[in-house]
């Protein structure tokens, strides 16, 4: 159909080049274990699903030169519906001495990882566990699935021995007894570390004392008094020295302390500590950006571990080195990630989106120019496939989940295009604030992100979403243009790198013309289709050069642009594309346009499958068995793999 659409003159936002500044993943250390499935069964995990944690509390005793520990670990928990089994996680190999239940010792049973205690408890009893257990937790050899969660090595650089924890996505049980659920954050937790003399053991929250046990060995009593998933506890043990600093965000109530627990080298601190000193830069500025940082009355601080990465450990990040862009994507998921954590590992978006457009807010706001090199490595790295959605359908691939180029650059990227459309910083970050207050040391879906920028912008993002977060690919723009007189015709036309899964993006785009006397023009165009036709009123004369998205806020490539005399305002037959309706649902989901005999399924925001079957002439969907909620429908055929969300009411 003809588009005849009033155009926008916007402002042209000058820009300078910067420096690439790679960012090295902590997922490194996992190599090549590309496929990992959870722990237990769907049984067992609805049997955790029956009770709600309160508190952890750990107790060890252990030493830098080897993952070896032993202790006990406590968990404080609340029936959620009448049980008569506790059942939580602890790796296999490691020794049970004895359980306790509220302060009496039960027998217990052991089936793989998976702890079980009978009980008789009705909703709403508060109990307590006592595990006494010691061992070695696993190795990548001893468990090709997991032995990431208690690592043991010297540092390469520095000479420094190290053992340290990192236990995402799955890893806790493999070194303390706890219930792996995203979704059940403890209140707090408090966690006590006995390590030689030589040694210092880091944690979340606060130091609350070192006592001195007078046999060659202290205790470490860490307190963190704020809610936290199983996987952002932590400990790391090593010889450290101590380096604190401090942030004075404005606003702030009173200084926040930076607690470091870098390598007794004599070369480490004067070698970072330039780069830890900006710690402080970056919390103050992402103070201003995105609200007062969560855990501002305990700390923020680092401990060292020799690792290629940083892991966001609550309150305290795990760090291999220092420089501008890690330390400010750890620090940036103190906000994204540990105030508020993804639901499901289907949306880490939520985390690793975010804490990676940290990085570019830092650049912008503090080494300006090279922001931009920054962006367009993202979007070269993204681009150098074609295909891949930054929503994770396969949510127990470990390398699918920490995909640098999917997970990390595209979830920059598209956090990028979602501000360039709201086209207002002061709302754009309003939105976030807002919705990292609202969530507030909970739990998070990509859709609640969608959702909440629909609300308060205006916009609605649910094609954005559908595209550029379910879907896969980007475009190529190419733009034709005639002069008429003081007006123009611009028609402006993509392809998709993935065409037979997201054929179409509705995105707006941006187009600078350069005119005489240097009075180039920037304007923003909204697209419907494949191909639009617009005319520019009082543009004047175009001096022949038009750049597609000069500032280079969505992620595409640069196709042709080329001067047609003949283009005239006939229609631009669009094809009409597959559709579903009513759209939220109620009982029957129709389905337009869709090839006869598709397969199709429907998955749920936690990725799992809730229908599947062939589509049929006719014959509408029939969802009134599901949940109300949000729901993506996948539907494959030889000639499209087409991906939309729906909501059931």
């Amino acid at each position: 159909m003809k588009a005849l659409l009033l155009v926008m003159l916007l402002p042209v936002v000058a820009l300078s080049q910067k420096e690439n500044s790679p960012f090295c993943s902590k997922r490194d250390g996992f190599g090549n274990r590309t496929v990992k499935s959870n722990s237990l069964n769907v049984a067992q995990i609805v049997q955790t699903e029956k009770y709600d944690v309160s508190y952890y509390k750990l107790d060890l005793n252990m030493t830098n030169t080897s993952t070896t520990l032993s202790g006990y670990s406590e968990m404080k928990a609340t029936a959620l519906v009448p049980i008569d089994t506790v059942l939580y996680e602890l790796f296999s190999t490691l020794s049970i001495s004895s359980v306790s239940l509220n302060g009496v010792t039960v027998p217990f049973t052991r089936t793989n990882s998976a702890v079980k205690i009978g009980v008789n408890y009705p909703v709403g009893t508060v109990f307590t566990v006592r595990t006494n257990y010691s061992g070695t937790p696993p190795t990548a050899q001893t468990n090709p699935l997991g032995g990431s969660g208690m690592s043991n090595a010297t540092s390469p650089s520095w000479g420094n021995e190290v053992v340290w924890s990192l236990s995402e996505p799955f890893c806790a049980y493999e070194w303390w007894p706890c219930k792996q659920s995203l979704t059940d954050k403890a209140d707090s937790c408090d966690v006590n570390i006995t390590v030689p003399n030589s040694c210092k053991a880091g944690s979340n929250g606060i130091l609350t004392q070192v006592v001195d046990l007078g046999n060659g060995t202290s205790r470490y009593e860490w307190k963190h008094r704020h809610p936290i998933d199983y996987y952002l506890i932590s400990v790391a043990v090593a010889e450290y020295v101590e380096y604190n600093v401090y942030a004075n965000p404005q606003g702030a109530p009173a200084p926040i302390l930076i607690q470091n627990f870098i390598y007794n080298n004599p070369q480490t601190l004067p070698n970072f500590q330039a780069d830890i000193n900006e710690t402080a830069d970056f919390l103050e500025l992402f103070y201003g950006l995105y609200g007062p940082y969560p855990f501002e009355d305990e700390k923020y601080g680092h401990c060292m571990a020799p690792f290629s990465g940083g892991m966001e450990h609550q309150t305290m990040t795990t760090q291999g080195f220092f420089n501008p862009t890690l330390t400010a994507h750890e620090l940036g998921h103190q906000w994204w990630g540990d105030y508020v954590t993804c639901a499901s590992w289907c949306d880490i978006w939520v985390n690793e989106g975010f804490a990676s457009y940290s990085e570019q807010l830092m650049l912008e706001n503090l080494y300006p120019g090279q922001e931009i090199q920054n962006m367009q490595s993202v979007h070269n790295n993204v681009m150098s496939q074609p295909g891949g959605s930054v929503w994770v359908l396969d949510s127990l691939n470990e390398s699918r989940i920490f995909s640098g180029r999917l997970t990390y650059d595209k979830g920059a990227a598209i956090v990028h295009t979602i501000r360039y459309m709201v086209n207002n910083d002061n709302l754009f970050l309003s939105i976030l604030q807002n919705f990292l207050s609202d969530k507030a040391f909970g739990t998070a879906f990509g859709v609640d992100v969608r959702d909440a920028f629909t609300a308060a912008s205006g916009i609605d993002f649910t094609a954005f979403f559908d595209e550029w977060y379910f879907g896969e690919g980007f475009p190529t723009y190419s733009v034709q243009w005639k002069q008429v007189g003081n007006d123009a015709l611009v028609q402006i036309s993509h392809t998709s790198s993935m065409p037979n899964v997201t054929p179409t993006f509705t995105n707006p785009i941006d187009l600078k013309f350069v005119r005489p006397g240097n009075a180039d023009t920037t304007i923003r165009f909204n697209i419907t289709g494949n191909s639009n036709l617009f005319q520019i009123n009082g543009i004047g004369t175009i001096n022949n050069s038009i750049t597609i998205d000069p500032n280079n806020w969505v992620l595409n490539q640069n196709g042709s642009v080329t001067m047609n005399q003949v283009l005239n305002l006939e229609a631009i037959n669009e094809p009409i594309g597959m559709s579903l309706f009513p759209n939220p649902v109620q009982d029957q989901l129709s389905l337009l346009n869709v090839p006869q005999n598709s397969s199709y399924r429907l998955y749920d925001m936690f990725g799992r499958m809730k229908l599947s079957g062939k589509t049929i002439n006719g014959e509408a969907l029939s969802v009134s068995a599901l949940s109300p909620g949000t729901y993506l429908l996948v539907l494959d055929s030889p000639e499209v793999n087409y991906r939309k969300t729906f909501v059931k009411n």
